[in-house]
């Protein structure tokens, strides 16, 4: 009888690092593979730089195959059609199956799209930095429009879960505007699903209210909050601002020669609609130990997961799976295999602390927040010149790690690190 086999679904900030601590602490227990579309594995976080030229693609790309194979993870990039979960089998994209034991779903987000007219890279007016390879083709429109400056419009549509990239591309195009001395010519409106500028879809985390208002207001950067997006047309957002009750409070239509919203996102075609494994918009349902109730082998880690919003706002907005969050999902999840390989009940938990460093270009700010939800025991945020130097160390620190296959954890190590708030006791 051979040793059971542990699936990584995935490939990504999640998946990538899963992987490689997986089979780090099951050697000799088990064979670890890896599935994704991609041989590449991406840093997301460098792509609103990549959309400015700050960065090209290759840059912050790195390639798993040889990686992999080093390190004797089995590894495809013909990607997933199906999970038949019931069956513990995945089918790929070519016809084939591939046989799980235990699977650990960190497919990251279907970007929803076409939930709104006119809205993304595809076939809509908007461009995006959801993924590197949009965030390259944003960087060639951006070079079309720097050559007859207009306004811009950048934010995150109602649904959205993610909304840091959002603050950091508005405050990294304004940087790179006054570099190349035509801001003046371009006015800014953020757009945003929020209730209030720093929501951040986690109620706030320390003053990233008043920070990041007074740094939009700072850059003239004009806002419309508890937004949803109505259509997008060429040239023209019709944005309608919506009320405590639920009632249309005003409507904006905002002209832009350039415009990047961040999408709602959904489950992936994959995993969606499989009884007792998702919810309504396709996100796996895990109970405290990363496994899914109704499929006890499965687990699942990062965006893919189902977190309820933190309140009712009047616009949805979703929360954040932050990669402090997704890393500490990784540990959880590793730590609980090899319990139940050993004939153990999983007891290991998430922390889901949250540890983020938005870069404005030439400032930015980072916030601590413990547990990520509220309440909290630890709320901290703060601002300067020294969060982009920071996030500059930690995507070569990153980056490094990956390519050499290793599996500590990043995230807590580096922000206790370039932060600089040991006392913190993350």
């Amino acid at each position: 009888m051979g040793k059971p086999r542990i699936v990584v679904l995935g490939a990504g900030l999640g998946g990538t690092i899963a992987a490689y601590e997986i089979h780090a602490a099951t050697k000799g227990m088990a064979e670890v593979m890896a599935i994704s579309d991609s041989e590449y594995y991406s840093f997301v976080p460098s792509n609103p730089w990549v959309a400015v030229r700050w960065r090209e693609p290759e840059a912050i790309q790195v390639h798993l195959p040889p990686i992999f194979a080093r390190k004797k993870i089995g590894f495809t990039a013909v990607g997933a059609k199906r999970l038949h979960a019931a069956e513990k089998r995945i089918q790929l994209n070519d016809g084939s199956f591939i046989d799980y034991d235990y699977l650990v779903i960190a497919t990251g987000p279907d970007l929803a799209f076409d939930e709104i007219e006119g809205l993304g890279p595809a076939g809509g007016h908007t461009v995006s930095i959801c993924q590197t390879g949009h965030a390259a083709a944003a960087a060639d429109s951006f070079d079309r429009f720097v050559e007859n400056p207009s306004p811009i419009v950048v934010g995150a549509v109602q649904g959205a879960s993610c909304y840091g990239p959002a603050y950091e591309f508005a405050l990294i195009l304004d940087t790179e505007l006054r570099r190349r001395k035509i801001r003046d010519r371009v006015p800014m409106t953020f757009v945003t699903a929020e209730p209030y500028i720093g929501h951040l879809g986690l109620d706030g985390v320390g003053d990233t209210k008043s920070l990041l208002e007074s740094t939009l207001q700072d850059r003239h950067i004009k806002w419309v909050t508890n937004a949803r997006v109505a259509k997008i047309e060429p040239g023209m957002m019709h944005v309608e601002e919506i009320a405590e009750g639920g009632a249309i409070a005003k409507v904006h239509d905002l002209p832009f020669g350039y415009a990047m919203m961040l999408p709602a996102f959904r489950g992936v075609p994959a995993v969606r609609d499989i009884e007792g494994l998702t919810n309504p918009r396709g996100f796996i349902i895990v109970d405290r130990h990363q496994r899914n109730p109704a499929f006890p082998e499965i687990f699942a880690l990062g965006v893919c997961v189902a977190i309820p919003p933190t309140g009712p706002t009047p616009v949805p907005v979703g929360v954040p799976k932050t990669g402090f969050m997704i890393e500490s999902m990784v540990t959880a999840i590793t730590a609980n295999l090899v319990s139940i390989l050993k004939g153990e009940e999983p007891k290991a938990e998430a922390t889901w602390n949250a540890v983020c460093l938005a870069d404005f270009g030439d400032g930015g700010v980072a916030f601590v927040a413990q547990p990520q939800i509220p309440p909290r025991n630890l709320n901290w945020a703060a601002s300067g010149k020294w969060v982009h130097l920071a996030k500059v160390a930690f995507e070569k620190y990153f980056l490094r790690k990956v390519r050499k296959g290793e599996s500590e954890p990043f995230y807590e190590k580096l922000a206790l690190h370039v932060m600089g708030i040991r006392k913190l006791r993350m």
